[in-house]
C-alpha cells in the first residue's frame, strides 16, 4: 500500500518519525503518543493540509513523500460503524480509538475515514510497531498548491483592506 505525506521541506528528514504528532497530539492521537499521518493519496494529503492553512499564504517549502507499507502487512480499517455518532468534530472519541491501537501495536498502519472528504482514508502509521523499519520511503519532491487555490481568498482579503482604508 502506497501512502503519502506533505510536509514543510525542513522537517522531510523526521516525516515518518511521528515526533510532531507525540509533541502536539491530533485527531487520532494524544500529546506524548508518536504517530504518523497519511493519506491514501497525494490529492488527498494536498486536501488535509489546504484545511489548515491561512486562507492567503500558499506555503512555498512544501514536499510530498511517498512511501510502501512492507509487503504482506494488512492495515486495519476503522469503518463508519465502528465510530461514534459525530465522530469528525469528537477529538476525544478519536483519540481513545487511535490511542488503543498505538498501544496495542497489533498493526503498522490503521485506515480512518478523513474529514474533509469522509468517502476517502487516511493511514495512520505506529512508528513504535516493529515493523516501521521495513518502510519504503521515497525521496521528498518538491510540492506546490495552484495559486489559484489562494488568489480568491485574496483578492478578498485586498478588498476588504482596500475599503478599509477609503
Amino acid at each position: 500500500m502506497l501512502v503519502w505525506r506533505l510536509c514543510r521541506a525542513v522537517h522531510a528528514e523526521l516525516a515518518f518519525s511521528g515526533e510532531g504528532a507525540r509533541r502536539y497530539g491530533g485527531r487520532w492521537n494524544s500529546r506524548g503518543l508518536p504517530m504518523v499521518y497519511c493519506s491514501s493519496s497525494l490529492a488527498l494529503a494536498a486536501i488535509e493540509l489546504f484545511v489548515h492553512l491561512e486562507p492567503a499564504q500558499a506555503p512555498d517549502d512544501l514536499v510530498a513523500i511517498a512511501a510502501e507499507l512492507p509487503e504482506g502487512e494488512p492495515a486495519r480499517t476503522l469503518a463508519p460503524g465502528e465510530l461514534p455518532d459525530g465522530w469528525w468534530a469528537d477529538f476525544e472519541a478519536t483519540r481513545t480509538l487511535g490511542d488503543a491501537w498505538l498501544r496495542a501495536g497489533s498493526s503498522l498502519a490503521l485506515k480512518v475515514p478523513s474529514v474533509p472528504i469522509r468517502n476517502e482514508w487516511n493511514v495512520l502509521l505506529n512508528p513504535l510497531q516493529p515493523r516501521m523499519g521495513e518502510l519504503r520511503v521515497d525521496s521528498p519532491q518538491a510540492f506546490v498548491f495552484d495559486e489559484r487555490m489562494f488568489a480568491p481568498q485574496a483578492r478578498r482579503i485586498h478588498g476588504a483592506k482596500k475599503k478599509a482604508e477609503e
